[in-house]
């Protein structure tokens, strides 16, 4: 075998979906991290967006993390992309208290509350309260609904087909969510809409 042939890393995983958002999210993000810091990004699946977003900023040091079944894959494209700021994967569970990380200045995570339960999702907020540093700000991308309503006839199908796979799942309400970050002392900073019926919502910890 040529020294010059690559062959494909077996961990190594693929989604069409991170490549697609992964250009708006950091448009948006330009602004809410925009200083020097720790962004701890929640539910980091393939990889993908911890190496895309940690070369976009390179100011920041990439701290990904998740369950233990998806570190072999964040570690593969970890290693292929080389980048100084882009740290080790932690395993991290959001219902396991406390967090293998202490503080951070940002808090990131997509798609993930709508395949979370949502004993989770309450697990999830508050231990975000308690590592965000003051003034920190968490940024979550993904569909809501406003008002106990769909924003999108794809939202509804979409809801039905997670609920369908697992019950526990869904579109989370906005109201429901902004009330779990309230209480962990986080206020809604921004609400930005973004392609496909997504949204990023943007808190700052008081």
């Amino acid at each position: 075998m040529s020294a010059t042939t690559h062959e494909p890393v077996a961990d190594k995983r693929y989604s069409p979906a991170s490549e697609q958002n992964r250009a708006p999210i950091e448009e948006v993000l330009h602004g809410c991290f925009a200083a020097p810091g720790t962004v701890l990004e929640l539910g980091s699946g393939t990889g993908q967006h911890a190496v895309y977003f940690a070369r976009a900023f390179a100011y920041l040091q990439w701290q990904p993390s998740d369950l233990p079944e998806n570190l072999p894959s964040i570690r593969a494209w970890r290693a292929e992309a080389d980048l100084p700021n882009l740290l080790e994967p932690r395993e991290l569970d959001v219902r396991t208290q406390p967090w293998p990380l202490a503080e951070a200045d940002y808090v990131y995570t997509a798609n993930t509350f709508h395949i979370m339960g949502w004993e989770a999702v309450e697990a999830c907020v508050a231990g975000i309260g308690k590592v965000l540093k003051d003034g920190g700000l968490f940024a979550c991308y993904g569909p809501f609904n406003y008002g106990r309503s769909y924003t999108s006839e794809s939202n509804a199908r979409f809801d039905a087909w997670l609920k369908g796979r697992d019950p526990r799942s869904g579109v989370r309400d906005f109201e429901a969510v902004d009330g779990l970050a309230r209480e962990a002392g986080l206020m809604l900073q921004r609400d930005f809409a973004m392609p496909a019926n997504n949204r990023v919502l943007c808190w700052r910890k008081r």
